[in-house]
């Protein structure tokens, strides 16, 4: 028998989204299958629809009809039921989406499968397929399948049931039993099973092949994949593993010698095609829609808005001001996205009223707009920042507004927006971890079998390269080479890991994306609860979701606002003193001799060994040099820092390539340091406009070698043309090479550098304040934490130790010194410490039994005080050792205490407290050794802490280590 190629299509697909379960990458899948002469494909993974948009657009592209699908897994009982053994083991069924509402509810049923059904695997059940099976095409799947296992005992009546069950849901005509053969001796039992009961029921078959992988030689690579995800070796006996090196993508003619007597049923997957009429909503702009008063639109009210910022902003409104706001608000309403800015300044603005330290980062603060609206404290004009590199109506992209929030409390703002537009149309964004090349070759050799070092070691031959191939690394490492040729086995280990390195690894939620819909998201992408949370993600990644025409919103985490913040709460606790970050003096002489002096331990970008040096040469005077650094001490562009800091310093005359260009580099003195100057150098030279301008820097940045060819041609004939040397236009263009690397933009770097100068002033200003910030920040970063008390110890101020009659949660002022917090001591958690606080807030401590009876020693248990005790934090009693010996019985008076308490006795024991065992002087032991208290100290805070001369101190660690 004979098929043509498109009689025949592949309904059964794993992509490399079945996680570790698939190898088949998007690209290829759809490559191989037009090579195959086929029109159509379907991909089915496994309880997700991760990679449909990426797939929908491949296929589209190369001109196959893209099917949706997904095998998802069916509940043995009701999806609700997660009961042991009972319900660990679901079922496979195939769904296809026919159309739009097929696709809807595949993602409602996904969607409820990973929220409500998810029990080892995301489930559904029958009754709630019924409830959503419009538009959907169902396929009795592989030896999983419900129909399948009933047969594979057979329970011929249970079959039938089952199979009637998925017809009259589905619908006689679109469900259909899978005949698949992979050369494995149960499926073609199956088979013949199948061939018998189809016309039983008077059900359609269908020929699959349940493909994991693209190619036939790629059966190895996807078995080392299979043993990455199941923790197994390639000798583990009795592992999972597939048996034949069948499931690959065959072409018309492999499949039909497979089932030369079932033409029906091959050709009833080009049926199953033609049934399908699905097209995704791409490209349609999903602006959520924004409340505004009455009477006005998006549009007009964005205009208002920013009218009454400029005036708050600047006062007196210049034809300056005025033109500037005009251009972009043109801009910006002219490409649908007044709503999109209306959205970030109310949930930016609502983070300011909540005491929200927030700031933005990227482009963004080269927008007139964004400052106006309160969303950046940066003005663009002041700092020179031009629109056209946040916005360029020439090179149409998603606005992408970056808002940094305090770390601790970035979740308040997102729920907020939750709470505003309906959870149902807030998530965060899924991403999706892949393997890179070190990784891959960690995996794979640890599923040969091969022993650690000997993987480190090949492991640490690929250069340390961001996003570095395998086969880049073989040309740049000559270790790695020589392993690879000289030894059969690295050989084999290398060549799986070029074969996996790339695919999809595992899925995340992503750190900042967020998506805010017009209409609920499951209407058009499915969602999963987001990772060690029961917030919602999306299946889809940031490009799927602006494919769909949706806006990610990025809520990031910075913890230097959180310091900044409480750094300002404790100044305004203990001094009185309200400082508002945002209009503090920008040329104070305290903080500027404090980064002259290069000692810049917790400020901001500029902690690093390499910074502080850079630092206290350039002996910078204004946030115009900290920009400056920041975007300076990157790869590439950091070959330019001395130049720049003898030109500060008049040691090196300060020169321009053009006398053009002084306007646009003269606080940078000549040197090229943005991605902004690029486009202020193609605007004087070359007469660009600012779109054009940005559409030149974009080409560089991005390496778009045929944008870049072009834009090039058009500089060197329009500077040509204004006179511009040839000399110099090569010079520019040289000074434009270090951008291909790196380059930072000039909007970022300055909103970075008014932070370091926010953080340094307050350590020069609010010193003891400010470190006591910094410790609460890094208390679970043991090594940050030593650094700052180092630190702390260099000015002079006093670290003291914790302890239960003064520590909080938090390090805390205490006078000109400041206090450990108990939340940095190991053991010691939040509630047990609200138990301390609250115990002695009407009195303070006597003894350690007076402890012991005021505090809930169910919060405050054993294990928790002997961590106090071993730290010190009982000291006031007694040294630690006295205090360790005396524990039980203090406890047991606790004990005693809150038994009578229960009872309603608590009048009467407290009136016998001073008889209180546990009240009387303490053991008389010896202290103890300092090895053992350093030990101690170190186990329970990461660090040394008792405050020896740092000779001594590592004496006494020196002896420690040799000891244990």
């Amino acid at each position: 028998m004979t098929l043509a190629p498109n009689d025949f299509v592949h309904l059964h697909t794993h992509s490399e989204f079945s996680l570790l379960d698939g190898l088949g990458r998007i690209t290829d899948l759809v490559d191989t299958s037009v090579k195959h002469g086929f029109d159509s494909l379907g991909v089915t993974d496994h309880g997700a629809l991760y990679g449909q948009v990426a797939f929908y657009q491949a296929a589209t592209k190369a001109g196959i009809k893209p099917i949706i699908g997904v095998e998802t897994y069916v509940a043995r009982r009701s999806m609700r039921d997660k009961e042991g053994k009972a319900d660990s083991q679901p079922f496979h069924l195939v769904l296809l989406a026919t159309d739009l509402a097929g696709y809807r509810n595949l993602c409602r049923l996904i969607t409820d499968a990973h929220i409500d059904g998810y029990y080892y695997k995301p489930r559904i059940d029958r009754e709630h397929l019924a409830r959503y099976s419009e538009g959907l095409v169902g396929l009795s799947a592989c030896l999983g399948g419900e129909v399948p296992k009933a047969l594979e005992v057979d329970d011929w009546e249970l079959a039938r049931e089952v199979a009637g069950s998925y017809a009259d849901i589905l619908g006689r005509d679109r469900f259909f039993l899978e005949l698949q053969d992979h050369g494995i001796p149960e499926q073609r039992r199956l088979n013949d099973q199948l061939l018998r009961l189809a016309p039983e029921m008077g059900l359609p078959l269908v020929v699959t092949n349940d493909l994991h992988y693209v190619h036939r030689q790629q059966h190895e690579a996807h078995d080392v994949l299979l043993c990455v995800g199941t923790g197994n070796n390639l000798d583990t006996p009795n592992r999972m593993k597939f048996e034949s090196s069948e499931f690959y993508l065959k072409s018309a003619a492999e499949m039909a010698a497979l089932f030369p007597d079932q033409r029906e049923a091959l050709l009833n997957t080009r049926r199953i095609a033609e049934m399908v009429d699905l097209r995704l909503p791409l490209g349609e702009l999903r602006i959520p829609h924004f409340p505004v008063p009455e009477g006005e639109t998006v549009e007009t009210w964005l205009r208002k808005e920013c009218e009454a910022g400029l005036v708050r902003r600047y006062g007196a409104i210049t034809p300056e001001l005025q033109q500037r706001l005009d251009y972009e608000l043109g801009v910006i309403i002219s490409m649908g996205y007044a709503g999109y800015f209306l959205i970030v300044a109310d949930f930016v603005n609502w983070a300011r009223s909540q005491a929200i330290a927030t700031t933005c980062r990227g482009s963004a603060p080269g927008s007139i707009v964004t400052y106006t609206l309160g969303i950046t404290p940066v003005d663009p004009l002041h700092y020179g920042l031009p629109f056209e590199r946040f916005l360029n109506p020439d090179r149409v992209t998603m606005p992408d507004i970056d808002v940094d929030f305090e770390d601790e409390r970035r979740d308040e703002v997102i729920n907020y927006v939750s709470r505003k537009y309906g959870t149902d149309h807030v998530a965060q964004i899924i991403t999706f971890g892949t393997m890179l090349a070190r990784a891959a070759i960690r995996d794979v050799g640890r599923v040969m079998g091969l022993g650690y070092g000997d993987v480190d070691r090949i492991a640490k031959a690929v250069p340390n390269q961001l996003g570095i191939k395998l086969a880049d690394a073989l040309e740049m490492s000559p270790q790695l080479k020589e392993m690879h040729d000289g030894d059969p086995t690295i050989g084999r280990l290398v060549g799986f890991a070029q074969q996996l390195e790339g695919v999809a690894r595992n899925a995340s939620t992503h750190a900042a994306g967020v998506v805010i819909s017009r209409e609920p998201l499951t209407e058009l992408m499915p969602l999963q609860k987001a990772t060690n949370s029961d917030a919602l993600m999306t299946q889809y990644e940031m490009h799927g979701i602006e494919a769909l025409g949706l806006l990610k919103f990025d809520f990031l985490g910075l913890s230097n606002l959180t310091i900044l913040r409480k750094a300002v709460d404790l100044i305004r606790e203990h001094r009185g003193i309200e400082v508002d970050l945002d209009h503090i003096p920008l040329d104070d002489a305290t903080t500027f001799e404090l980064l002259a002096s290069g000692e810049t331990t917790g400020v901001f970008q500029l902690e690093s060994a390499g910074m502080r040096r850079y630092i206290r040469e350039l002996r910078p005077t204004s946030v115009y040099d900290l920009a400056a650094m920041v975007a300076l001490y990157r790869p590439g562009p950091m070959d330019n820092i001395p130049a720049y800091i003898r030109r500060k310093h008049g040691q090196e005359r300060v020169e321009y390539l053009h006398p053009l260009l002084e306007p646009y580099l003269d606080k940078t003195y000549g040197i090229f340091v943005y991605q902004e100057d690029i486009m202020a150098a193609a605007i004087a030279l070359g007469g660009f406009t600012g779109p054009e301008a940005d559409t030149l820097g974009y080409a560089i940045r991005k390496k778009k070698s045929a944008v870049l060819r072009a834009q090039k041609e058009k500089f060197v004939s329009q500077a040509a043309e204004r006179g511009v040397p040839a000399g110099t236009i090569d010079a520019v263009f040289k000074a434009f090479e270090p951008f291909e690397r790196y380059g930072f933009n000039k909007a970022h770097a300055t909103c970075y550098g008014l932070i370091a100068y926010q953080t340094a002033y307050l350590k020069a200003n609010y010193t003891v304040e400010y470190m006591t910030s910094v410790l609460t920040a890094f208390r679970d970063n043991a090594e940050k934490v030593a650094a700052a008390i180092a630190e702390c110890r260099r000015m002079g101020i006093e670290v003291l130790g914790p302890d239960v009659r003064y520590s909080h949660k938090a390090f805390t002022v205490e006078g000109e010194s400041i206090r450990f917090g108990l939340l940095a001591v190991k053991n010691v958690g939040e509630s047990a410490i609200d138990s301390i606080v609250a115990a002695r807030t009407d009195a303070p401590f006597r003894s350690l039994g007076d402890v012991c009876s005021r505090i809930d020693l169910r919060l405050c248990n054993r294990k928790v005080l002997e961590a106090l005790a071993q730290v010190g934090a009982l000291g006031a009693f007694g040294h630690p050792r006295q205090v360790l010996d005396a524990l039980d019985l203090a406890i047991a008076d606790g004990q005693a205490a809150a038994d009578q308490r229960a009872s309603g006795m608590d009048g009467m024991f407290f009136m016998a407290s001073e008889s209180r065992r546990s009240d009387g002087p303490l053991p008389d032991v010896p202290p103890l050794t300092d090895r053992i208290r350093l030990g101690w100290e170190k186990d329970l805070l990461g660090l040394y802490l008792t405050g020896h001369p740092m000779g001594d101190v590592a004496e006494r660690i020196s002896a420690y280590t040799q000891t244990y």
